[in-house]
């Protein structure tokens, strides 16, 4: 033999085996789900509880509740202002937050004699202060971690961003791995075996969850075009003709919120944002006609020294890419109809964290052969995410260890 093949051909030229359409996209989603899976899990989770995070410092702080009863439509601004003032622990005001639900007091964020920032809860309708809450509650820390791992904001929110690229390859290779996934919405769970019994209910919560996963992943991917330059300009810059004295500032407060309510009378103040530096304005924001914006579509700015009105914005005037924009965050979390959408996003966020941790299992339980082999089924997992797991452990426990400075602040 001449090292040639019976068609004349040499032995070089001979082919390697094609890999099959459908095995190819089987890798790309076992990679997507794999590799970095214990990252993934770990935003999923932390996304998932950031829905809620305000409940949950509800749930820690005392302070923040009252009766439902003795709420009225509007907080009272003025008098939160005024107490916020007069209390030992505040030194300036930097912003008040309407309450999130008729259970939550007003927060108001404050910047102490030594420097450091915190809360004041105040009673929407009396002003009453009834507690005193730390800057880095469950909402700051559920959100920072989430967001950009606590990490600087240019690294650490296009890093967590580009995992949306990941979530969505999952989700297009999940529809081309999945023969006629249409027809499996209804299919029962089988409970025949471990590896049965996992792959079906992947299967079942991949597909109920289909809307979802491709909705975080395209917002996940609007964060990172964001990160990277492609964000939206502001509305409106409007500042100050002249600066007053800190001391001043909240006994000239009522006059810019009656300016502001005659400016914008549909606006349903929701945050206002007070001076912080000379030239800063008074800054009113809210709810009104436009759906899916941030209450800072809506805004009012007002001069701190004269009350006038400076500038107004409305949510409907806004670009199309300052409304996709504002858009992103009350689709990502869920906050734009209240518990009608924040319940049903936290529930599908559990859902796509443990699509997470099936996949895993699967992958683990497919290489398990036997029940005892099943047993070892996490180091099977630990050794088939290969170099990426410890990228992702690092990432993960860098996030966690950075929580300590963040209360520390």
């Amino acid at each position: 033999m001449d090292g040639r093949l019976m068609d004349g051909r040499p032995q070089a030229a001979r082919r390697r085996p094609r890999v099959k359409p459908a095995r190819l996209w089987w890798l790309v989603h076992q990679w997507a789900g794999l590799k970095l899976a214990i990252l993934l899990t770990f935003v999923f989770a932390t996304g998932t509880l950031a829905v809620l995070s305000h409940e949950i410092d509800w749930l820690l702080q005392p302070g923040l509740r009252v009766s439902p009863a003795t709420v009225s439509d509007e907080p009272q601004w003025d008098l939160i202002a005024a107490a916020a003032a007069a209390h030992p622990a505040s030194a300036a005001i930097r912003s008040i937050d309407a309450p999130v639900a008729s259970a939550f007091a007003a927060n108001v964020h404050i910047i102490r004699p030594d420097g450091s920032q915190g809360f004041l809860y105040a009673h929407p309708a009396t002003g009453v202060i009834q507690g005193v809450g730390p800057w880095a509650g469950a909402q700051r820390i559920l959100r920072n971690m989430h967001r950009h791992l606590n990490l600087p904001l240019n690294i650490g929110v296009p890093l967590v961003s580009v995992l949306s690229v990941l979530l969505l390859a999952s989700l297009v290779s999940s529809l081309v791995v999945y023969k006629k996934w249409w027809r499996g919405f209804f299919k029962p769970v089988r409970w025949r075996d471990a590896r049965t019994a996992w792959g079906d209910i992947h299967r079942l919560a991949g597909l109920w969850s289909l809307w979802f996963v491709a909705l975080i992943a395209l917002t996940g991917i609007w964060y990172l075009a964001e990160s990277l330059g492609l964000d939206a300009p502001p509305a409106i810059k409007a500042s100050a003709e002249r600066a007053i004295p800190d001391n001043e500032v909240v006994a000239r407060f009522p006059a810019s919120l009656e300016a502001a309510r005659a400016a914008f009378p549909e606006l349903a103040i929701r945050r206002i944002v007070f001076p912080a530096k000379p030239g800063q304005a008074f800054r009113f924001e809210g709810d009104a006609s436009a759906i899916l914006v941030r209450p800072r579509a809506n805004a009012v700015w007002t001069d701190p020294a004269t009350g006038g009105v400076l500038a107004t914005s409305r949510g409907e005037q806004l670009s199309v890419h300052q409304r996709i924009s504002e858009a992103a965050d009350p689709l990502h979390f869920g906050t734009f109809a209240g518990y009608g959408s924040k319940l049903p996003w936290f529930l599908f966020g559990c859902l796509l964290t443990m699509l997470c941790v099936s996949g895993v299992t699967i992958f683990a339980l497919r290489l398990a052969l036997s029940a005892r082999e099943q047993r070892k089924a996490v180091r099977i997992a630990w050794i088939g995410m290969g170099r990426w797991k410890w990228l992702a452990t690092l990432l993960v426990g860098l996030g966690l260890i950075l929580v300590y400075p963040l209360i520390a602040a």
